[in-house]
């Protein structure tokens, strides 16, 4: 897999993988919401993964509908907690790449908490997050047209611990209007499971 590990000055506080959006739509490891993410997480202390999922540039392999992107999500956490044992580790992603990041990060054990960007709820099915234990944070458009954020609202429905979302005004799925916003939102989420995680050991997220 063709990957960007962005490592911040030293302690880091945690590691998360950042996974793009669709590759049959443009999406890469280089896409500006995927970069943000990533950025936000180093300017938090985090160490970020980010990788091209199987057929999108140097990485090998053919587009398999989530299910291959899945193992490779899984191949990148494996990697970056073998890399960082002793820090704890999000699963995140924007678009296509927050399905992916919420269906491993949900039920492995290894994953701490979610990172959720531009949940496309009107596209990919989502009811499982309702039954996912670990905090998740998620960051949604106001006009996001592949998910509104009331029906976001409805799937991370949930205790405060265990549950933020933030909403970006005047912004469309790709935040392409204010990207500003999407990492000055992004900073603040990897803070609050931060703040969040100390209480709780990552776990086997689905009830």
């Amino acid at each position: 897999m063709e990957a960007v590990l962005d490592e911040p000055e030293p302690p880091a506080r945690f590691a998360t993988v950042v996974l793009h959006p669709h590759p049959l739509f443009g999406g890469t490891m280089h896409s500006h919401a995927t970069y943000r993410l990533a950025r936000a997480a180093r300017r938090a202390g985090g160490v970020a993964l980010r990788f091209n999922f199987r057929g999108v540039g140097l990485s090998a392999g053919t587009h398999d509908r989530g299910e291959g992107e899945s193992e490779d999500a899984r191949i990148a956490l494996d990697w970056l907690g073998g890399r960082h044992p002793e820090l704890p580790v999000l699963s995140s992603g924007f678009s296509f790449g927050a399905w992916v990041a919420a269906r491993v990060g949900c039920t492995e054990p290894r994953v701490a908490g979610l990172l959720l960007a531009g949940v496309a709820s009107r596209t990919f099915a989502l009811g499982f997050l309702g039954d996912c234990r670990k905090p998740v944070a998620g960051i949604q458009a106001e006009d996001d047209e592949f998910g509104d954020p009331e029906s976001v609202r409805r799937l991370l429905d949930g205790p405060p611990d265990r549950r933020r979302l933030a909403v970006v005004p005047g912004a469309t799925h790709l935040f392409a209007e204010d990207l500003d916003a999407l990492e000055r939102e992004a900073g603040a989420a990897y803070g609050w499971l931060l703040q969040v995680l100390p209480s709780r050991r990552p776990e086997g997220g689905l009830a």
